[in-house]
């Protein structure tokens, strides 16, 4: 996944404890497929009568999802490396097709031809000062019991790297981030002409490359340092979870969404494609190493003493250079040849009994870098675990008012392409009538639990969690995410923002579709190297597949609870709280800033944000009153009344959109939350006025805020409406 590697969250016990903590979960197998039981209780946006339906078929499909399925369902997705734009690749389409087939839903496979040129040859040389010339051996060798890493592997490049020659001076550059880089000016150090070596992390890798281009480098190599993710964090693989002194990170560096051939539009026949110098992929060598390589160049370089925080985990005194060592950096791919590949989207289908039109979607990525065990098998398998779980209680007679859609997307791993390139393809369906889009993405690689999403759906995720057991044996799912995150007894778990950087985007930056993610992280260092494997899973990330299975209960809880309302169960009042959280750093940020134009040279005002938030907040919360008080009247709601009320309600977050987009990236529609264009893993809330006022344009800022204010409005006008249909 594009987005930055799982942090690791390392267990606060020893490697046997842990073990013989994962191995006690067997005989838990049995129980942890039923689920928690709850005092009788309204679900939100449904009637007393169809709550009681509703929680009954979530119950049963809840207990369905099965630990043995999920391994078995891992171990044939993650049998070799499965690059998009590779036959190994249509082997994962035809695998999930014929599952889907077996559970008797509806099935469609969607190719798209997109620009995707593959590496054919990878080679850096060490240069030294005397002449001697040293070729670094960059694949990952063969880990004894691992039989994956045995088989063909991908080369170790970064997807979208340019193909080309170059050979300078060796530049260590830290992270690579634009402060980073003033940091070299200050101590003058110039980068032009040379091989930067940045190592991973702080942003996403596509940053890096386009700061080094920008900068005059002729090549760049990128480590991931043992500091952040290798032996300094835990024992090694095989020995341990964590990335060995041979692992690689491979990973795209595109700075955009979808083919970028074709950007902000689907790639169907005789779609135009744009020039090279538009399509946002770099254009030098881009290659990633192992710590154990990036250790051959980094200890002989000299030159200006580092600061304190640049120092990494290698066993000897960094020094930024330049050189006195070299390196030679070759990359030949098919760009002449075959720069096109064919990808394959899946859906599997099951049609809505009363709203056929409105859309449920689940989806997660099947391409990987490697075998791809964690990312994204484990997420493949929570949907397909979640689609039998689904189909199980359709044939127990209850089908779901809404269509639910249960998607797998190709090349994800290349910039989001198959996901954004379906969202493109059609959008005007999505934008009438998706109700929600929930994201699968690293699904299960440990035991601890987290979420987030759209503030309107986070409501719902957690109430879906505290039904689901939890495979530790100690309360629901939600039960142990709470006390792991050690909250009061008042308070919630912190949710995560949808930035970007995995398939959601496409729904939520481009369309305003609300969505929603989750998954159990873990320690882990085998992010996108040819390690991520079903032998990795099965001794380190979830021998048991407990987790996998929990994965798919969650979202077997959460598509039926969307599919199934009577009124879509978003929560208003937690949005708004959430987005006046946010206004509160960006005008002390403006307090910073020396204005002028007004008596005293006074900062602008956010107060027009404010305000429209209050009101917000005010009409979401008429709207829950007036739903719940509807809904429980004995004397429900005609259809024409619900319908016209779900339809105000998806066009609460819609409004929040602009069809120009953002002013740097007109793709990015949304204006609650985007990815930081100087960072690319980080989220940026309210990100129009955001970014005005990182420019210090004051007539843009104004004039921003303006703009978002008169849009959080016309979302609460749709509230407004709402309540009038419920009445």
């Amino acid at each position: 996944m594009p987005r930055a590697p799982p942090a690791p969250t390392l267990v606060p016990t020893d490697v046997s404890l842990r073990r013989l903590a994962l191995a006690s979960l067997a005989p838990l197998a049995l129980a942890a497929q039923q689920p928690v039981t709850k005092d009788a209780r309204p679900l939100v946006g449904f009637t007393p009568a169809n709550a009681a339906r509703e929680s009954a078929a979530e119950a049963a499909a809840i207990a369905r999802p099965d630990p043995a399925r999920a391994r078995a369902h891992s171990r044939a997705l993650s049998a070799e490396t499965h690059v998009a734009g590779t036959p190994a690749q249509a082997r994962t389409r035809d695998y999930v097709i014929a599952e889907m087939k077996k559970l008797g839903l509806e099935t469609e496979v969607r190719a798209y031809r997109v620009w995707m040129p593959h590496a054919t040859a990878v080679h850096v040389w060490r240069l030294t000062p005397d002449g001697r010339s040293e070729e670094l051996a960059l694949a990952e060798p063969p880990v004894p019991g691992d039989s994956t890493s045995y088989l063909p592997q991908y080369p170790t490049v970064n997807g979208s790297s340019a193909a080309g020659d170059a050979t300078g001076d060796v530049v260590y550059v830290n992270y690579g981030l634009i402060e980073d880089y003033a940091q070299l000016d200050s101590v003058g150090v110039s980068v032009r002409g040379k091989v930067v070596l940045a190592r991973y992390g702080r942003s996403f890798r596509g940053i890096k490359a386009r700061e080094a281009e920008k900068r005059g480098a002729v090549a760049l190599l990128i480590y991931s340092d043992p500091a952040d993710d290798g032996y300094v964090r835990g024992d090694v693989y095989p020995a341990g979870p964590m990335r060995n002194a041979n692992g690689v990170q491979r990973g795209s560096v595109f700075n955009g969404d979808g083919d970028p051939c074709t950007p902000g539009y689907p790639s169907l026949p005789n779609a135009p494609c744009v020039s090279a110098d538009r399509m946002g992929v770099p254009h030098i060598p881009v290659v990633p190493i192992s710590y154990g390589n990036a250790a051959r160049l980094l200890e002989p370089l000299g030159g200006a003493a580092i600061p304190a925080s640049w120092q990494g985990g290698l066993p000897f005194r960094y020094h930024v250079g330049p050189g006195p060592v070299r390196a030679r950096v070759q990359v030949r791919d098919d760009s002449a040849t075959a720069a096109y590949k064919t990808i394959w989207d899946t859906f599997g289908v099951v049609r809505g009994a009363e709203l056929p039109d409105e859309l449920v979607i689940i989806g997660g990525h099947r391409d990987g870098w490697g075998p791809g065990a964690a990312d994204n098998v484990s997420g493949t398998v929570s949907v397909l675990e979640a689609a039998r779980a689904v189909a199980e209680q359709l044939k127990a007679g209850h089908r779901p008012r809404r269509t639910i859609v249960f998607a797998t997307w190709d090349a994800e791993e290349w910039g989001l392409v198959g996901s954004t390139e379906y969202v493109e393809d059609d959008s005007l369906r999505l934008a009438r009538h998706a109700v929600a889009y929930l994201n699968q993405d690293v699904a299960a690689q440990g035991p601890a639990f987290g979420g987030g999403g759209s503030p309107s759906l986070r409501a719902v995720l957690r109430d879906v969690a505290s039904t689901v057991p939890d495979p530790s044996g100690r309360g629901s799912v939600y039960d142990v995410w709470r006390r792991r995150a050690g909250v009061v007894d008042t308070a919630t778990p912190n949710m995560g923002d949808p930035g970007g950087g995995s398939d959601f985007a496409g729904f939520y930056n481009h369309l305003g579709i609300p969505i929603a993610e989750w998954g159990f992280g873990g320690a882990g260092g085998v992010y996108h190297s040819q390690y991520d494997s079903y032998a990795w899973m099965t001794k380190f990330g979830d021998p048991t597949y407990a987790y996998h299975a929990a994965a798919a209960r969650v979202a077997a809880g959460m598509v039926l609870r969307l599919a199934d309302a009577d009124v879509l169960p978003y929560d208003y009042v937690e949005y708004a709280r959430t987005l006046r959280r946010y206004v509160g750093p960006i005008v002390r940020s403006l307090a910073t800033r020396g204005w002028t134009g007004t008596p005293g040279g006074a900062q602008p005002s956010l107060a027009p944000v404010s305000a429209a938030l209050d009101r917000m907040e005010r009409a979401a919360a008429d709207f829950a009153a007036a739903r719940d008080a509807r809904l429980a009247t004995p004397n429900a709601p005609t259809r024409q009344s619900l319908a016209a009320a779900n339809e105000a309600l998806k066009q609460v977050e819609r409004a929040l959109t602009r069809p120009e987009g953002l002013r740097t990236r007109p793709w990015f529609r949304n204006l609650v939350y985007a990815s930081d264009e100087d960072n690319g893993y980080a989220n940026i809330p309210l990100p129009s006025v955001s970014e005005a006022a990182r420019a210090g344009d004051r007539t843009l800022l104004e004039r921003e805020i303006a703009d978002l204010a008169g849009r959080i409005d016309a979302a609460t006008a749709a509230l407004g409406r709402a309540v009038e249909a419920l009445r």
